[in-house]
């Protein structure tokens, strides 16, 4: 029960994580699945060598994984990553895996940890497969892969999820969590929404309503932005973006700073904004057309 995949990158790393592996693999020893994979066998793109119970465990927790989640591994190998988070965390999971024998391995391993009505083991490519039902997504593959991979997770993946790689980047995609658990890297992302674009905001301030146009730039999670009253023109402060949460500080057009939080769904984003006294307000804003693309994400 003790897999994910290292990719061929030369014989010092092969030798490193062999070494590692020889321990990891010793408890699949005394499982009664009959069919034993060589640490190292080639995969269709990766070979597979097992990953130390720490780093899995450390990267399932950055994910903040839940019996609330559907985990789904990309390139499974012998399902160890999906059982271990149904096993611990009591999330649902599935893995992907291209290796036939290896998925064979996966199903035994799960029947017994006795995991099956939980945990589902399916042989595909991960670039053919529907896997937008996860809420987390795990990875160990080879860099050019990854950054394959990073268009179809912003084009088809829920605001919100989270995604974890071990070892490998998502290129100039800057991880929101970097950890290192035994000299080994994994990175941790959350799928932003599209904030980006001109928006029509309005706000109640006992006044009456308010509101300015707002214009949103944003590349990857990362946001910035202005908003214009009438001949006034101010950029946001903070402003930050997590999934479909967003938040910065700006200063009104009464010279009142507010903090802003709310949450955007399609073309709309309401929340509430706090200011002097902890008074409290509510916004709205509605996006004027489509959202441009996300910067970076198919460059």
């Amino acid at each position: 029960m003790r897999s994910l995949r290292l990719p061929a990158l030369g014989a010092a790393i092969l030798g490193i994580s062999l070494l590692t592996a020889s321990l990891s693999l010793h408890a699949q020893t005394q499982t009664k699945c009959t069919y034993k994979p060589s640490v190292g066998q080639s995969g269709k793109d990766v070979i597979w060598v097992p990953t130390p119970d720490s780093v899995v465990d450390r990267m399932l927790r950055m994910a903040e994984v839940s019996a609330n989640d559907y985990v789904i591994d990309l390139g499974s190998g012998d399902g160890k990553i999906v059982i271990y988070a149904a096993q611990r965390f009591k999330a649902k999971g599935q893995g992907i895996e291209y290796n036939p024998d290896m998925v064979d391995l996966s199903r035994c391993l799960a029947r017994e940890a006795k995991l099956t009505d939980v945990v589902r083991f399916d042989q595909g490519d991960i670039f053919k497969s529907d896997f937008t039902q996860a809420s987390v997504i795990t990875m160990y593959l080879l860099p050019s892969l990854n950054l394959k991979l990073r268009p179809i997770l912003f084009q088809k993946m829920k605001p919100g999820t989270r995604v974890v790689s071990h070892q490998f980047t998502m290129g100039d995609w800057q991880p929101d969590e970097t950890s290192v658990v035994e000299g080994r890297s994994s990175y941790f992302w959350v799928i932003p929404a599209n904030a980006g674009g001109s928006w029509r905001m309005n706000w109640g301030t006992g006044r009456g309503e308010a509101g300015g146009d707002l214009s949103i730039d944003q590349t990857f999670q990362k946001i910035e932005g202005k908003i214009r009253f009438g001949v006034i023109e101010a950029t946001l402060r903070e402003p930050r973006l997590r999934g479909e949460n967003i938040s910065f500080d700006m200063m009104d057009e009464q010279g009142v700073l507010r903090t802003f939080t709310g949450r955007i769904r399609d073309n709309r984003m309401e929340g509430t904004a706090t200011g002097p006294n902890n008074s409290t307000i509510v916004f709205t804003a509605v996006r004027n057309g489509p959202p441009p693309p996300i910067r970076g994400v198919s460059e």
